[in-house]
């Protein structure tokens, strides 16, 4: 397994999501999920703004395409289908090679990003950015010398008394001697030197599940930033995991107190330039949509307090007549 040398820190990012309904094709998945689920991306979400959360995970409201979020999907497509060709062909013009390929399947599954542009200048402007970021990635690591596991990993394990945790893997690497290297892209560039617990935590959460489902802890985690060419390297520890745990069962916990209370507040930050909701937020004016109950328990597992409450009146009511 060759390791690149340490960089440092990381930051908000574009590129995958690493949300199981999400493909680095554009368009999503229908995996059935057998009980309420948790990515790390819902996770964030709801770190960020319980209200931000609901709006993804109950409401599942539409959110417009964005150029970055296209960039991140385009570039990620890209990488994973060089590690297609054979070792000796991956080259920096033969990752250019499949932008074309890949930018035609995107606009095919999902069309809407086409109109993201406002003439052919701006889309050779913003295909011109892919191929800089590709170009960056070749300033990271050799891809001739490496032989992935397995890309684009869609991992998932049952928390005992708790969601099912999913998500899906960028790339996973595994040494002669098994160690195993957990490797994620990202578009954007590296944070600022003492914020990389954020970033982390996605890695964490990839760890914590194939630690569960396979029995092998990780060796390493690898964030690898485009924006600025920087790395994020961490090797992770079983107590490192037990903690984690704790604190995904702590994440879930609010989240099923904040739908079982019909309460989900909001946490206004810089970051609410960027959401797509602001129509439907207090903050902003907005008024969020009406909460349906049987989405709430259908995401969380558990129903509004106050639903509840209306149905047993309601029942109360019909006996007694």
């Amino acid at each position: 397994m060759a390791v690149a040398a340490d960089a440092s820190a990381d930051a908000p990012t574009g590129g995958s999501s690493a949300d199981p309904s999400a493909t680095t094709d554009g368009t999503t998945t229908a995996r059935p999920a057998t009980r309420p689920g948790l990515s790390p991306s819902r996770a964030g979400d709801f770190l960020q703004c319980p209200l931000l959360f609901r709006f993804r995970v109950v409401d599942r409201l539409p959110e417009p395409p964005s150029s970055a979020a296209a960039r991140g999907t385009l570039v990620h497509a890209v990488l994973e289908n060089l590690f297609g060709l054979p070792a000796v062909q991956r080259t920096l013009q033969a990752a250019h090679g499949l932008l074309p390929e890949q930018w035609d399947l995107l606009r095919e599954r999902t069309p809407e990003v086409a109109e993201l542009f406002a003439d052919d200048g701006a889309l050779a402007d913003w295909l011109d950015s892919a191929r800089s970021l590709l170009a960056t990635y070749f300033t990271l690591e050799d891809p001739r010398r490496l032989e992935p596991a397995e890309r684009e990993l869609y991992v998932v394990t049952d928390l005992e008394d708790g969601p099912q945790l999913r998500g899906i893997v960028d790339r996973v690497d595994v040494a002669p001697n098994g160690w195993v290297r957990v490797v994620d892209y990202k578009t954007g560039k590296s944070p600022r030197a003492g914020y990389e617990s954020s970033a982390l935590f996605q890695m964490r959460f990839y760890a914590y599940v194939l630690w569960r489902t396979r029995g092998v802890l990780p060796k390493r985690l690898q964030l690898e930033y485009l924006g600025d060419g920087t790395m994020l390297q961490h090797e992770p520890t079983e107590p490192e995991m037990l903690t984690f745990e704790a604190r995904i069962r702590s994440i879930w916990a609010g989240i099923q107190e904040a739908a079982a209370a019909d309460d989900w507040r909001t946490r206004r930050s810089r970051l609410c330039d960027w959401c797509s909701f602001r129509a439907h937020c207090p903050e902003y004016g907005g008024t969020p949509p009406l909460v349906d109950p049987d989405a709430v328990e259908r995401a969380i597992g558990v129903r509004p307090r106050s639903a509840g409450t209306a149905a047993t009146v309601e029942a109360d009511a019909v006996t007694v007549a």
